[in-house]
């Protein structure tokens, strides 16, 4: 399991620690990785457009193809989606 941020490197550390995250983030700070997957592109908060990153999750199988994406990820319920599909 990965995570992907356009974070950098150095932020990552703290932050899967201050989460507990299960998983590996890997820093896509040249943003390779989310232009391909198409989830860079503009999002709205409060009004104000900016660029940044879709949160959007895709189960890839072992033999490297997407078998389902969650376009819509809410953090607090979206582990169990996830592990229901695995199931």
């Amino acid at each position: 399991m990965l995570g992907v941020s356009t974070d950098p490197v150095k932020s990552h550390g703290k932050f899967a620690q201050k989460y507990k995250l299960p998983f590996q983030l890997v820093a896509d700070e040249d943003k390779s990785i989310v232009q391909a997957y198409g989830v860079w592109g503009q999002k709205a908060f409060m009004g104000r457009k900016y660029l940044g990153t879709h949160r959007v999750t895709f189960l890839i199988g072992p033999d490297g193809v997407i078998k389902k994406i969650w376009p819509t990820v809410k953090p607090e319920s979206h582990p169990k989606e996830v592990l229901a599909e695995l199931a």
